[in-house]
């Protein structure tokens, strides 16, 4: 069966804030990622992601509604990035999480509490 979307491998992924400054802020200093652009009288940047193309949208609101958005980002090795993210005092979702032979996965939330997920692919020695 053929898709007729024609994705061109690109992706955005839109995460509500209520504080648009302040979660560039983290997310530049907890993923290194960069601002592509900002519209402030928008309330909305996108920033690069250390996948290529594939862009993290920030849109601020007036009342964040968790849930919304899981973005959940491969990793080399999920225990390392763990304790990256625990030197920077993020708030973790308990402890590493394994399906045996397929995957690991570690939750955490951004500062307006949005869950973000790591995930390390397992499924082969």
């Amino acid at each position: 069966m053929s898709n007729s979307l024609e994705f061109d491998g690109g992706l955005t992924l839109s995460v509500p804030v209520s504080d648009l400054a302040a979660s560039i802020a983290w997310y530049q200093q907890i993923f290194g990622m960069e601002v592509l652009y900002q519209m402030d009288e928008l309330g909305w940047c996108e920033m690069s992601s250390p996948v290529s193309k594939v862009n993290l949208g920030l849109s601020q609101v007036e009342q964040v509604k968790l849930g919304e958005t899981t973005p959940t980002w491969g990793v080399v090795d999920i225990n390392k990035a763990k304790q990256a993210l625990e030197s920077q005092q993020v708030s973790l979702d308990g402890d590493v999480q394994v399906i045996d032979g397929m995957v690991k996965l570690l939750t955490f939330y951004d500062p307006d509490g949005n869950p973000i997920m790591l995930y390390q692919d397992i499924s082969t020695p």
